[in-house]
């Protein structure tokens, strides 16, 4: 399914927009994990939470659960708040 990329990741992807595949959104991250090494951790914490300046988006709805059920239609985006002066 397509995967939109938040500007700050790109150095892991190369672009804003990929392909992963996976039945939940924990299973679509270690997907994407396993094409682009170390991005989850920038997403998930050791605790496997979403790290709070993440946002998950499916079909327009914010998910907050790692075990979102996700067809292969779906369209996800990821958000990360960015701060600073």
């Amino acid at each position: 399914m397509k995967v939109l990329i938040p500007s700050a990741l790109y150095s892991y992807t190369g672009g804003a927009t990929v392909e992963a595949m996976g039945d939940t959104l924990a299973v679509l991250l270690a997907d994407l994990d396993r094409q682009y090494p170390g991005i989850r951790f920038r997403m998930i914490d050791e605790q496997d939470r979403m790290r709070p300046h993440i946002r998950f988006f499916v079909g327009g709805e914010q998910v907050r659960d790692l075990a979102q059920a996700l067809r292969s239609t779906d369209e996800v985006i990821i958000v990360q708040a960015l701060s600073g002066g």
